[in-house]
């Protein structure tokens, strides 16, 4: 790991092929976002810039050689690159990984409740995807749950989806970043990642509000602020290892885990980072 992200940072043209690569594989969004990140804060964000500019006209031209539609290939590359750039770049900006965090969160929630605003009709909005995934599975001899794409579920799905992508990405370029055999900024651990009461607070206000006035979009944004939380038990999983309370064997359990018991592992994570934000269990612990 230490000397892929030697390799990215050292050279541009190393940087460049790193992104236009990755861009071209079958689960580009990811792998691209981290090495963004990486760049950003290893270079600084006007030569990250210009490199994943260069690369932008590599994919380009190789989209026009194979006939690959532009349009697409401009929107992939936006939709990946420019989100995680910006949490990159307010990373440095704000020198807190903690802070960060907590603003995509508030960004993501206001987005999904612009998303309301915007959209008259979600289940109308979501029904060209709908029968795309349905045409899809009738292609490939698949089941569909049919519960799963109603315009509620779509709509929550693709908020945490894009959150989980472009964060994942900021935590996995930050974690390279802090590996680079050289000085490199302290932006904070994520093993201290705390969202705080005021997120806590407005999860409850959204819960208690939407089963007052009994309107979707409250019950999709308190949902989706308790499912956040996760993140924040997971950190709390890091600090307890990290402490020396919990081996590493039960670290990686968590982790190999989750995608077999990801509903009831990730509820109860959400529990333990929602408790933690108003009772705040790590400086308990570390006070006794």
């Amino acid at each position: 790991m230490q000397a892929l992200a030697s390799w990215l940072v050292l050279r541009p043209q190393n940087a460049v092929l790193g992104l236009a690569v990755t861009l071209l594989l079958p689960a580009p969004q990811l792998t691209s976002g981290v090495i963004m990140v990486l760049l950003v804060l290893a270079q600084g964000t006007r030569l990250a810039v210009i490199e994943a500019l260069i690369a932008a006209a590599v994919l380009l031209t190789v989209s026009l050689l194979f006939g690959v539609s532009i349009v697409s290939m401009t929107a992939l590359i936006v939709g990946t690159w420019v989100p995680v750039l910006l949490l990159a770049m307010l990373l440095l900006v704000a020198r807190s990984l903690t802070l960060t965090m907590q603003v995509s969160v508030i960004v993501t929630v206001v987005a999904l409740l612009g998303f309301y605003v915007v959209v008259d009709d979600p289940a109308a909005f979501w029904q060209p995807y709908v029968l795309q995934m349905t045409e899809l599975a009738r292609q490939n001899n698949l089941q569909l749950n049919t519960e799963l794409f109603s315009a509620e579920v779509m709509t929550i799905s693709a908020a945490l989806a894009f959150w989980m992508l472009y964060i994942i990405g900021l935590l996995l370029g930050y974690a390279l970043y802090r590996r680079l055999p050289r000085e490199t900024g302290e932006f904070g651990r994520f093993r201290d990642l705390n969202f705080g009461r005021v997120i806590a607070l407005t999860l409850a206000l959204a819960s208690v509000l939407a089963f007052l006035v009994d309107v979707a979009s409250l019950q999709n944004v308190a949902f989706v602020l308790f499912v956040m939380f996760w993140v924040q038990g997971l950190a709390i999983v890091h600090w307890l290892h990290g402490q020396g309370m919990l081996p590493l064997a039960a670290l990686i359990a968590v982790y190999a885990l989750l995608p077999f018991l990801q509903v009831l592992l990730m509820t109860a994570l959400a529990v333990f980072g929602y408790t933690d934000a108003w009772f705040e269990f790590r400086r308990r612990m570390k006070r006794a």
